[in-house]
């Protein structure tokens, strides 16, 4: 067996490649290093919080499984789905052992290298669960056993582990038609964490989704009021939002293929509406209907304070057979090119200097950041842009972000960050690499004598909590 490496993770990651740089950067970071964690988009489970007893499954339940930023990779290389522990649709046979699963992620644990994925986990293995060893094939059970005995212990419930985070809010994102029983349960048990929900209306405002008749039916029961077209339709949204607003969102979230908007007739809106109840809608009608509930949604949130996030541009579930099998979110959603100026025009011209409404808008299209996204943003009271997401969640993507989108947009102009994630012990991580890439491209102004430290220091603050905090209303 070959003598186990340890892990590299020098203080000064990152930074640089100049050593006047690598110096600001590390001074810069120092100063923002230990602020607390402003979490105001993401995907964990609330249930984690509910039970103040809750306890993690095994270290592949908990980091391979679920993740698929993880096996997307592995996927890449050959490695089936099965073998790694996933649920097929059919319940066919999977891989059952998780030390199993383990070993097969470690033994590709190299295909990882340079890649945001792969600095993350070791990030995590090292500051979360205090693995000082690379992760190898020939490794894989020791460090399998070191997370398995954190795991057990009471300081690594997901209660205990928000503390140690420094987290001082995190957002859920959950469906318009969830009755939010973990964040009822949460809010009873008088635990001081703040763990709030989004609403995320996507399953029943795109009619073109799978079983969206059924997502219809379930809005009806749980708002109560009974939706026969359109106009009801709205009502039961209205009555979702209130609630979710009395349990303490502040946004909403919304996912397009296209940031396409257009506003039409209540007749029209409800003869696309009845169409689709009916099992008769065409591709051309949701296109329709999702661009005019885009503008309903702005509505809502000047009525109502909520912050609207819209994420546009995946093709979801490119991969077909995969989705077959397995269903969605198996690591086969693929960016598209994404138009803006013209497909925002409707909802910006309308509300986009409403002062009332905040818009925070993402993009898996990198080409936009300086033609498109950048000018709106510098123009529009309404709207911020969100940071580097998805794929581009990424040291380069970060550079790119910064370099692409202040000198146009400003920086006040922009919603800090969010780490857009499931997979929340990664979460110190993700933020870590973020304030990193933020001092970095600040230390880098400073020693070009463009910005003095004072204001540097001010800027990254504001990169890594103030904006977050403002812009969501936390």
């Amino acid at each position: 067996m070959s003598k186990k490496k340890k892990i590299f993770l020098p203080k000064d990651r990152y930074f640089g490649p100049t050593g006047g740089r690598k110096k600001m950067a590390l001074i810069l970071y120092q100063k923002i290093a230990d602020l607390p964690l402003v979490c105001p988009h993401g995907h964990v489970d609330p249930r984690l919080f509910a039970d103040p007893d809750y306890r993690f499954g095994n270290p592949a339940e908990l980091l391979i499984v679920p993740d698929h930023y993880i096996f997307r990779m592995l996927y890449s290389q050959g490695v089936a789905l099965e073998d790694l522990g996933i649920p097929r649709r059919d319940g066919g046979p999977v891989e059952t052992d998780p030390r199993q699963i383990w070993q097969r992620f470690a033994d590709h644990f190299h295909l990882f290298r340079g890649t945001p994925t792969g600095l993350w986990l070791v990030n995590e293995l090292h500051d979360v669960f205090g693995v000082d060893i690379k992760l190898t094939g020939d490794s894989a059970q020791d460090v399998y056993d070191q997370v398995a005995a954190k795991l057990a212990q009471d300081d690594f419930t997901p209660r205990a582990l928000f503390k140690r985070f420094k987290i001082e809010v995190l957002c859920t994102t959950d469906a318009a038609t969830d009755p939010l029983a973990h964040h009822q349960a949460i809010r009873r048990s008088g635990w001081a964490g703040r763990i709030l929900p989004t609403f995320r209306p996507d399953a029943v405002v795109n009619i073109d989704t799978v079983g969206w008749g059924d997502n219809i039916a379930a809005l009806s029961e749980v708002s109560g009021v009974a939706i026969d077209g359109y106009g009801t339709f709205i009502q039961a949204l209205e009555n979702r939002r209130a609630f979710f607003k009395s349990m303490g969102a502040t946004a909403t979230d919304h996912a397009a293929l296209t940031p396409y908007t257009a506003e039409l007739s209540p007749q029209a809106a409800d003869a696309i509406f009845q169409r689709a109840l009916r099992g008769e809608a065409a591709a051309a009608d949701a296109a329709q209907f999702t661009g005019h509930m885009l503008l309903e949604m702005a509505r809502m949130s000047i009525e109502d304070g909520l912050v609207m996030q819209l994420h546009p541009g995946s093709r979801r579930d490119h991969n077909h057979s995969l989705f077959e099998r397995f269903g969605r979110d198996m690591g086969a959603d693929i960016p598209q090119a994404t138009e803006y100026t013209h497909n925002l025009r409707p909802l910006l011209n309308k509300y986009g200097t409403d002062s009332r409404l905040t818009l925070v808008l993402f993009t898996l299209d990198e080409t936009t950041y300086s033609r498109e996204l950048a000018p709106l943003a510098g123009h529009y009271p309404a709207l911020r842009l969100g940071p580097p997401w998805w794929f581009f969640d990424s040291w380069n993507g970060m550079e790119h972000y910064f370099n692409q989108v202040i000198e146009t947009a400003g920086l006040y102009n922009t919603a800090g960050f969010n780490d857009d994630t499931r997979a929340y012990p990664s979460i110190p991580a993700r933020h870590d690499m973020w304030r990193r890439a933020a001092v970095n491209w600040l230390a880098d102004l400073v020693v070009r004598g463009m910005l003095d430290e004072e204001d540097a220091v001010e800027m990254a603050t504001e990169l890594a909590y103030g904006l977050a905090k403002r812009t969501y209303k936390l």
